[in-house]
């Protein structure tokens, strides 16, 4: 461990002046409307628009949950789910991003996803934005939660220190510009903290495979564990007693590889679905300056997601060679990118280098903290309770609401032993299933009403809840990720109440057969 290290620490440490610096510079404009400080002015260029996207939808995720999971069980599971998020953010920037910036400009210049539903849908009693708000509340105070034991393990596992008192601080420090800056200084924040993973993820892998003894070396260690490189099996680690696994004469046990069946790859490759559904990246679609630069955008995303993904699961892969006995757990497996950081890089370096799992969490954890803000305070407090109510009180609603959730954020993540990869899938599920395919059907299909948008969002909610709960222990076909029924339920239900419920009225037509004139 790097303990009391100097340069690791001053390195981090410039890192966090940075960023809340960018929240102060924003402040001042941030706070000139609401519609500033929720949506940027709907001025974000293509750059900033894709890496603040998916910066803000990988998060820690991306360089502790992913590769953990490939150092623990190999590469099935990991490259299947980065499949499927691969295709997903792809459908995503193609078939949403432009429909949706220009019919939320329509529906009443809509600034968050309750709004865009709620006008969508000419919802005068606040019916879906009220269900939406609440979804998001609950599903993005445990993605929260994800982002603070990132924090966590990231500081105990560099300098030894206390993992709850790390995990309160890093949250902290997220909430701070946060609370400052908006969406301009999450943006902004995640166009540096986008480009510092990217930077972080491919330093290490080019790094690793070094440290292994190049591609020969590790892909002949790597053959010899059984189902660790296959695409159809699952490595098998042999666990103790006490859930760890079991080393013999310095090397890891595994036992014969399990099938890595259709249920499974079919489970990884639904993680594409959420993308429909992810308040966080939809956000920025409507953010973008002119949805003429959302092919721009289009590709800068993808080719930062591939690369990226790409490296995570090589990392973890990797990290099995060069450290093969260092992970008992699949929780403790997610601190290997860190320890390979240790292991390759001079101090400073490795400071910024880590500072991009830093980045990580805080640039999701901001975008969760925010939209929370927003949905209860201009969604419930304006949508409901104050329909006159002012921007300051509206942001004053808003900022009381991140307090909040900071605090049940910080409540939820103070196991270490939380695995970062399960906390994600979970809140993944509940907004990809509750939101994603209201989404797609309030672009394409004009038949879509109220009713049908409302039992939808709360059929797709409760069906990943009850789900996991209660079906998936059932094993077999019912062990598929829950996001896929939840979210197949969620079209059906939409569908059958739609057709058997009033037509919609005939301004809502109009306005569905001609919002892509918007924005030209």
């Amino acid at each position: 461990m790097i303990t009391n290290d100097f340069w690791v620490a001053a390195a981090m440490l410039l890192y966090f002046v940075v960023v809340i610096l960018v929240g102060f510079i924003y402040t001042k404009r941030s706070n000139s409307s609401s519609e500033e400080y929720f949506l940027g002015g709907r001025k974000l260029g293509p750059w900033l628009t894709a890496l603040s996207a998916e910066a803000s939808d990988m998060s820690g995720w991306l360089l502790m949950g992913l590769p953990g999971v490939a150092y623990f069980v190999g590469a099935s599971d990991a490259m299947w789910t980065a499949i499927g998020l691969g295709i997903g953010t792809y459908l995503n920037w193609k078939f949403v991003a432009k429909r949706l910036r220009k019919y939320s400009e329509v529906a009443n210049n809509a600034i968050t996803l309750p709004d865009y539903f709620s006008n969508r849908f000419h919802d005068k009693k606040s019916i879906l934005m009220t269900i939406a708000a609440i979804l998001i509340l609950v599903f993005f105070s445990i993605y929260a939660g994800s982002c603070f034991v990132t924090c966590g393990k990231l500081f105990s596992t560099l300098f030894g220190l206390d993992y709850a008192t790390m995990m309160i601080i890093g949250a902290i420090i997220v909430f701070l510009y946060t609370f400052v800056g908006g969406y301009l200084a999450v943006c902004t924040t995640d166009l540096i903290q986008g480009s510092l993973m990217f930077f972080a993820l491919v330093t290490i892998f080019i790094g690793s495979v070094a440290q292994a003894g190049g591609v020969d070396n590790t892909i002949a260690f790597l053959s010899d564990i059984p189902g660790f490189l296959s695409a159809t099996t699952v490595a098998t680690p042999i666990l103790d007693e006490a859930g760890n696994q079991v080393i013999e004469n310095g090397m890891p046990l595994f036992g014969e590889a399990n099938t890595y069946g259709i249920i499974t790859i079919v489970s990884g490759l639904a993680w594409g679905l959420g993308y429909f559904g992810m308040p966080q990246v939809l956000i920025r679609f409507m953010s973008v300056r002119h949805s003429s630069e959302i092919k721009k955008s289009r590709i800068i995303a993808m080719i930062w997601l591939v690369v990226s993904l790409s490296a995570a699961v090589c990392i973890g892969l990797i990290g099995r060679a060069v450290l093969p006995t260092e992970f008992l757990t699949q929780a403790s497996a997610e601190n290997v990118f860190i320890i390979l950081s240790r292991m390759l890089l001079p101090s400073f370096f490795c400071g910024l280098v880590v500072s991009g799992i830093f980045a990580a969490a805080m640039s999701s954890s901001s975008s969760y903290l925010l939209m929370s803000g927003s949905a209860v305070a201009n969604n419930i407090y304006k949508g409901l309770f104050k329909r006159d109510a002012t921007d300051a009180q509206v942001m004053i609603v808003a900022r009381i609401t991140l307090v909040a959730v900071l605090i049940f954020g910080c409540a939820i993540s103070l196991d270490q032993n939380s695995s970062i990869f399960n906390i994600v899938s979970y809140a993944w599920a509940g907004l990809g299933a509750s939101f994603g395919p209201l989404m797609l059907l309030s672009l394409y299909w004009r038949r879509t009403t109220l009713q049908g948008a409302a039992a939808g969002m709360i059929t797709g909610g409760l069906t990943v809840i009850l789900w996991d709960m209660f079906v998936a222990p059932l094993g077999g076909w019912f062990a598929v990720y829950e996001l896929l029924p939840g979210f197949v339920l969620s079209l059906i239900v939409i569908v059958v109440v739609s057709k058997l419920t009033a037509e919609p009225s005939q301004e809502i037509y109009d306005e569905f057969d001609h919002y892509m004139e918007a924005d030209v």
